[in-house]
């Protein structure tokens, strides 16, 4: 399986946001979305999710585009966490987490035993087990998070699309999520794109990189490759120092202050 995001140029009507964004990435590969606030990421996966019509270019799956796929097909083949949702919903957590398997349900069809033993796997994946009668509304933000991706991950989807998956979460959950998200993505040759702030955190668990910024491609490529100061200052209009972790070896990225 695999991605391609070809020359796409996105955004509203009246509004160009993006424009020439071009990448890749195979099934079992986790590439990361950086830049800075306002740079285009969540309305690229607007586009490639077709939410909105793209102003050029194309999104195709092995080859195939996705323009011509109906709506089922889209959500077989497409998982998609927003960032945090904070409204109210009158379902509990195991509910949420079924709803993923909708994509694979006839027609008014109802959940099946395997449906429900899929769900299940992935809340323990995700460790939110213990709270899957209690509803979504009375969770903290940090298990509302897990139960969305506990959610996608039941989908089964051949691209999982996370849009800043950590926010609300603690070290520990951080860490757990991505580890889960990648190997899951190994396991089920899933193409994996996550936006994330947290250059480090990218560094650790991506594949590869591509840095936006103002719509734009800076930088593609490996984490050592892109998380160059040159880039990074370009990109975020700051100064940075970048070392490298004593214990991976993979890029350290530092704030300077400006004094």
């Amino acid at each position: 399986m695999r991605l391609d995001v070809q020359e796409l140029a996105f955004g509203y009507p009246g509004k160009e946001v993006g424009r020439d964004v071009t990448f890749g990435l195979a099934g079992g590969e986790v590439l990361c979305l950086l830049g800075p606030n306002g740079g285009g990421k969540t309305t690229l996966f607007k586009t490639i999710l077709r939410l909105l019509a793209p102003r050029q270019g194309r999104v195709a799956v092995d080859g195939e585009p996705v323009a011509g796929w109906s709506r089922g097909r889209l959500a077989r083949a497409f998982g998609y966490v927003p960032q945090a949702q904070l409204g109210t919903f009158p379902f509990t957590a195991l509910e949420v987490v079924l709803m993923g398997r909708a994509p694979h349900l006839p027609r008014l069809g109802f959940p099946r035993a395997r449906d429900l033993a899929i769900a299940r796997e992935a809340m323990a994946v995700l460790e939110v087990t213990d709270v899957e009668h209690r509803p979504l509304d009375r969770l903290s933000g940090g298990e509302r998070q897990r139960v969305l991706l506990a959610r996608a991950l039941a989908q089964e989807p051949e691209v999982l699309l996370l849009d800043e998956p950590t926010t609300h979460l603690d070290l520990r959950h951080q860490a757990g999520i991505h580890d889960a998200v990648r190997a899951l993505g190994r396991a089920r040759s899933t193409a994996v794109v996550s936006v994330l702030h947290d250059l480090n955190l990218a560094a650790l668990f991506c594949d590869r990189l591509v840095l936006l910024s103002d719509g734009q491609v800076l930088a593609v490529g490996p984490p050592e490759a892109v998380l160059v100061p040159e880039a990074v200052r370009a990109a975020y209009r700051t100064d940075v120092w970048i070392g490298r972790n004593a214990v991976t070896g993979t890029p350290l990225v530092v704030p300077l202050p400006r004094s």
